[in-house]
């Protein structure tokens, strides 16, 4: 494929994820609305936050939330070689053992559910601890489906097909939302219990049937025939290995929300879950879309040895996902209050739970663009098989995130768990930045692909002071109700765009970006 080309294709495909991951974050906000006005945050309500703690373990143990990642280098080499049959073949190899573990570890964690719950939320009270295990013993079969639609994704994926895969966490936000709504309709009060079978239901339906049909609509087999020894399960097994056993940031950032929010007091767990999901919205209709649009590419580019070309490839998307991501920062910093207050202080959540959740989500934001930064760097090295990179990183930088997260937390409660997650991750996007310019030639793409960004700064940080003052403005005018927020947001956002069309040259040249470096020399792998 041409440059042109791949950059056609990851275009349209971005457009597809983008689109999808558009519709999931709204739904994932409606989501959050309906819990928030039904339930509030409360000691309750950190319940259920914590009753996915162990689930999602399990699932990082089998390196479930990176299956699409450690797969699709493997079958995107088998279509390289136009050999489909033999992808099916490693498809099944891979399926048996995985399935075999997921639901092993499920029915363990059935058991030790009570001892874990114990250790990691010691300030819970016995009936605290009965319903948190009640409720993680009812979403813990979610992560079947979880690990085995994965591996169905990656295969639509590594197919050049998008759509169905994009409907996974759609449908899995409608059957938390339809769960909680109708546990309350019927049982007359709302209750977690209600939102957590939703999320079982939802993860069935979106993540795994959906996922099956739409594999099968590309072409899936699974043959029974295929050696349980087959060469794929080894490679898969040396690609995830470095994922299960590695301790990175990124995926514990989750984690340590819960954790350190329970030493916070009640109801913070709750609170930094809003305002961490509240931010991941411009992360995954920016970053995250690029990402997974970009990866199937990348990993097809490595398999035929066109590392110049995956390198540009890396460069585009980067230097897209951080000037897009540093105004979404400035954006959402900029109003962090009316926009908590006008999603979610509605019923029991309060004026003083609004203030809290604001308050982290101010520092949440300023980590948008290290996500985004974060979702292209990772598939880089993915896409080049490069696992124990990124792991190794993450795994530091986690040993340094632990005494930061309790340094921070005990000095600043609620807003130091939140800063605490962007210095970490800030650290490890770095580090990472610097590896893989050290690793691709010429010299001067990292400056390339960072100046426009860097350019970007002055201009949206300007864009958002003048939308912080629309929005302050508005609000002392009109007040707090829910139609003077609404119009505070939304004077805000026409604010922060009449500043970028005001700039639109600047923008342009940034958006552009400095000429790539010529390339001399050849790439090292």
């Amino acid at each position: 494929m041409t440059d042109r080309t791949i950059a056609r294709r990851m275009g349209i495909a971005a457009l597809i994820v983008s689109g999808g991951v558009l519709v999931s974050r709204i739904l994932g906000q409606v989501r959050d609305i309906v819990f928030a006005a039904l339930l509030g945050a409360d000691a309750t309500t950190d319940q259920y936050v914590a009753a996915f703690a162990l689930p999602d373990f399990l699932n990082y143990l089998l390196a479930g939330g990176f299956l699409a990642i450690t797969f699709i280098p493997i079958f995107s080499r088998y279509l390289a070689d136009d050999d489909e049959a033999g992808g099916w073949a490693a498809l099944t190899a891979v399926v048996r053992p995985i399935a075999l573990g997921i639901v092993g570890l499920v029915v363990a964690g059935w058991f030790v559910a009570p001892l874990i719950i114990e250790r990691i939320f010691p300030d819970f009270t016995p009936e605290e601890m009965a319903a948190t295990v009640r409720f993680t013993r009812i979403v813990l079969p979610a992560q079947v489906f979880f690990v085995l639609g994965g591996l169905f994704t990656a295969v639509q994926y590594a197919k050049g097909v998008f759509t169905i895969p994009t409907l996974a966490p759609i449908a899995y936000n409608l059957g938390i939302i339809a769960g909680g709504v109708g546990y309350a309709a019927v049982a007359g009060e709302a209750d977690p219990e209600g939102f957590i079978w939703g999320a079982l239901g939802g993860a069935f339906v979106g993540n795994f049937a959906l996922q099956w049909w739409g594999a099968r609509r590309v072409g899936m087999r699974l043959l029974a025939g295929t050696s349980w020894r087959h060469p794929a399960l080894r490679e898969y097994v040396v690609i995830a290995l470095p994922l299960m056993v590695g301790q990175s940031i990124v995926v514990l950032d989750e984690t340590f929300m819960r954790v350190f929010g329970n030493l916070v007091g009640d109801g913070a767990q709750t609170q930094l879950q809003l305002a961490r999901r509240t931010m991941f919205v411009p992360v995954g209709v920016i970053a995250q879309a690029a990402g997974v649009a970009a990866y199937p590419f990348l990993a097809r580019l490595f398999a035929e040895g066109k590392r110049a070309e995956m390198a540009d490839t890396v460069d585009r998307a980067l230097r897209y996902v951080l000037v897009a991501s540093i105004g979404a920062a400035a954006l959402v910093a900029a109003t962090t209050v009316p926009v908590v207050r006008a999603l979610f202080q509605r019923g029991p959540f309060d004026a003083a739970d609004t203030m809290a959740s604001a308050q982290a989500l101010f520092f949440y934001s300023l980590a948008v663009p290290v996500w985004g930064a974060l979702q292209v760097l990772t598939r880089a090295f993915y896409a080049r098989r490069e696992m124990w990179t990124p792991v190794v990183a993450g795994t530091v930088a986690t040993l340094v995130a632990v005494p930061l997260y309790f340094v921070l937390q005990r000095g600043y409660g609620l807003r130091g768990v939140a800063l605490a997650s962007t210095i970490a991750l800030t650290g490890y996007t770095a580090a990472l930045a610097v590896r893989w310019y050290r690793t691709v030639e010429p010299a001067g793409r990292a400056r390339a692909a960072v100046e426009p960004a860097l350019r970007a700064v002055p201009l949206v940080v300007a864009g958002g002071l003048v939308a912080a003052l629309v929005a302050t403005g508005v609000e002392l005018a009109l007040g707090t109700g829910f139609a003077a927020t609404l119009l505070a947001v939304a004077a805000a956002f026409a604010a922060f765009g009449a500043v970028a069309l005001m700039t639109g040259g600047a923008l342009g040249s940034i958006w552009g970006g400095p000429p790539q470096p010529d390339r001399v020399g050849t790439d090292r792998p």
